[in-house]
């Protein structure tokens, strides 16, 4: 008989059972196993919100296995995620499998390696029900937010439309946002800009104009602009000041789990989703060639940012190894973590830092070595010496009035020499100025005055919304991901680019949440719940308590929120179309049914009517003529057909372009690859291809 280890993943299961050999049997649980069913609200409210759980649909089969395979082993240990999810799911199994809570068969691993599990393995504790509690807690308190507004915003709105806690929260932050764009009224204001030289030196430098020996002055207009613009045109510029300095830059700490989906989104361009994926396999284990299958990063669910002294000796020893020991800081760099983060983990690093990017990129898929390479580089870069800048400021004057120079170089790159962490607003590159001497006379390449207007807060792009939502206390980095598939596949904002605007219908719902609902959306608020369930987790509170205290009221403000708006109705502007129902001649709207959107007579019960929304193409078909039309497989993956289906047969999954074949005169498609080539699919056409006329030189 052998030992039975349950993990969450097949390839997590994989790679453990490498290290562990005979005597162990792996399995993984493919997550949860037990939770609350999706068909009813199941937590009984009057009974101290006593949870119904039951078997996950389509997990019956599994469970059985476990449970054979539970019964002809040599004893059971529980090596889930170290996490709130894993400690639940680890309690769900001990449950399901008739095993003792308090039993030391719970073993948790920081990284998949063979120290990691090797450690994980010999230190096996009893579960920890506060963790457990607190995932309880907040999974029953999701539900019950959940399971009762929807239905709410169902009836009040349209069909389909869910709320809660966090992603409600999320929502609000860009509503809030556009509100503040649209209210923005833009000042103007103007500058004046010289390009200078400094004879005998060719190079040009730039200076601005910044007031005169009483300080600051402030151009509001074209006539203040065109005055000192006026009088700087008859005045002889000399440099009257320069101060030389040396600035240190130090490098960022390593990885958490909300910085990496930020610094993946703005150097990467994922979406967090993706980052966590990738990340996750990359913790799990890869087939490394010649090496099997080993986990490559620690933990990826952390808001800690300690490092253990083993791995911040072998960074030390690699960067003294490969650049020197000039590139090593006076001593090793430890981090500070935020207030209220949990310690449980370290920060997220490379199993080891032997294993570099290059060594394994064979191995690895584009995402995972792309990920791979941003946390082997930014945890290097966070044990290197700073990068130090010379920097000169130079005072110009012009007569009475003042303009100022600024620049720098390199004197060491440091850290730079691996890696610079992105900035939401990238600041402009800056270089360094001649060499400048008080009282040199500079001579006037160009004087010009530039008018200017403020500009309005920038939209939320993915990167700066989880940034906002981490430094506000709402949800938790681990939920980041979920929350933003959730508001853009619910259409509640969208991506224009890469940054987030609300469509009508989010504006519409955080209007009547803030109405009627305005705990469930205040930021304050929200975090204060998260604070709650950390004392939770801490042991510190009771879970059905904190259940208690927030639900007395919700219940309160949902009565008096359905009596109100009984019989209440909004209407979008949106859901109106300009198809006319061809029975009785009015427009018809979007509604939302059991399958997904369609559209209905306005009508009803009148008239009746409704039909398939049709999302036209604007292309003919190349065998027909018909019209071209956006279809979905079954995997929802998009696809172009014609109309005329089944008399036509033309199917492709790449799109129409709005280019006509120079050879025979059809709809010409375009190739979803980086070059996005244009071609035609006329049988015995001679054309060849061709770049989109947008794209050509």
């Amino acid at each position: 008989m052998s030992k039975l280890v349950i993990v969450e993943s097949p390839s997590k299961a994989k790679t453990i059972q490498k290290y562990l050999g005979d005597g162990y049997e792996v399995i993984a649980s493919m997550g949860h196993v037990r939770d609350l069913p999706k068909a009813r609200l199941c937590v009984d409210v009057k009974d101290n919100f006593k949870p119904k759980y039951s078997i996950i649909k389509g997990k019956e089969k599994l469970v059985k296995e476990l449970k054979e395979a539970a019964a002809h082993s040599d004893g059971v240990l529980l090596a889930t995620d170290p996490d709130r999810e894993g400690e639940a799911i680890s309690w769900h199994l001990a449950y399901i499998l008739g095993l003792d809570e308090h039993a030391q068969d719970r073993v948790t691993f920081n990284e998949i390696t063979k120290t990691g599990v090797k450690e994980g393995m010999s230190n096996p504790r009893e579960i920890d029900l506060d963790l457990v509690n607190a995932q309880q807690a907040r999974r029953i308190l999701d539900r019950l937010v959940g399971y009762t507004l929807s239905p709410f915003l169902a009836k009040t709105i349209r069909r389909g439309l869910s709320a809660g806690r966090v992603q409600s929260v999320a929502v609000r932050m860009v509503v809030d946002r556009e509100e503040e764009i649209r209210a923005f009224v833009p000042q103007e204001y103007w500058s004046i800009d010289a390009k200078l030289t400094a004879p005998p030196s060719k190079a040009v430098f730039a200076a601005a104009f910044y007031g005169d020996e009483n300080g600051e002055i402030k151009i509001g207009s074209k006539e203040e602009s065109d005055k000192l613009f006026a009088e700087l045109e008859q005045e002889e510029f000399l440099v009257s000041a320069v101060k030389k300095g040396k600035k240190n830059r130090s490098p960022a700490p390593p990885f958490i789990t909300s910085t990496l989906q930020q610094e993946a989104s703005r150097k990467l361009g994922f979406q967090a989703r993706r980052t966590m994926k990738a990340a996750q396999e990359l913790y799990e284990g890869v087939e490394i060639k010649g090496q099997g299958s080993m986990g490559l990063i620690t933990y990826m669910r952390t808001d800690s940012l300690r490092i253990s002294e083993d791995a911040i000796r072998e960074a030390t020893e690699y960067i003294e190894t490969r650049w020197g020991g000039k590139y090593l800081p006076s001593k090793p760099r430890h981090f500070k973590s935020r207030a209220n983060a949990q310690d449980g983990h370290e920060a997220i690093r490379p199993a080891s830092i032997a294993i570099t990017p290059e060594a394994v990129k064979d191995s690895l898929t584009a995402d995972q070595y792309k990920l791979y390479k941003l946390i082997w580089e930014r945890f290097i870069a966070c044990q290197m010496a700073n990068c130090v800048l010379n920097t000169t400021q130079a005072t110009i004057s012009a007569g009475k009035y003042i303009f100022k120079a600024s620049g720098f170089n390199v004197a060491f790159e440091g850290f730079t020499a691996l890696y610079e962490e992105s900035k939401d607003e990238e600041e402009k590159a800056g270089k360094d100025l001649p060499p400048l001497e008080e009282g040199m006379k500079l001579k006037v390449k160009d004087l010009k005055g530039n008018q200017h207007f403020t500009q309005p807060p920038p939209r939320f792009t993915e990167a700066s919304l989880i940034k906002t939502l981490e430094e506000n206390g709402i949800g938790r980095p681990s939920t980041y991901a979920a929350t933003i598939s959730t508001i853009t596949s619910r259409e509640y904002v969208i991506r224009e680019g890469k940054a987030f605007k609300p469509t009508e219908l989010g504006e519409v719902i955080t209007k009547l949440m803030k109405e009627r609902f305005p705990k469930i959306v205040n930021v304050k608020f929200t975090a204060q719940v998260e604070d709650e369930l950390d004392s939770v987790q801490r042991g510190d509170e009771e879970w059905v308590e904190t259940l208690r205290r927030f639900y007395d009221d919700f219940d309160k403000t949902v009565q008096a929120a359905k009596k109100d708006m009984d019989g209440v109705k909004i209407r979008l502007k949106e859901d109106e179309t300009d198809v006319i129902c061809e029975k009785c001649g009015r427009n018809m709207v979007v509604k939302v049914g059991r399958y997904g959107k369609f559209l209905a007579c306005p009508g009803y019960p009148e008239c009746k009517n409704i039909k398939k929304i049709v999302n036209d193409t604007g292309a003919a078909c190349p065998k027909c003529g018909g019209k071209i039309i956006e279809r979905k497989s079954k995997k929802g993956r998009v696809f172009y057909g014609c109309s005329e289906y089944p008399k036509c047969d033309f199917v492709s999954w790449d799109p129409p372009s709005k280019e006509k074949c120079p050879v025979c005169g059809k709809t010409l498609l375009q190739k979803k690859s980086k070059d996005k080539t244009l071609y035609c699919v006329t049988p015995d056409c001679s054309f060849e291809g061709k770049k989109p006329a947008d794209t050509e030189e």
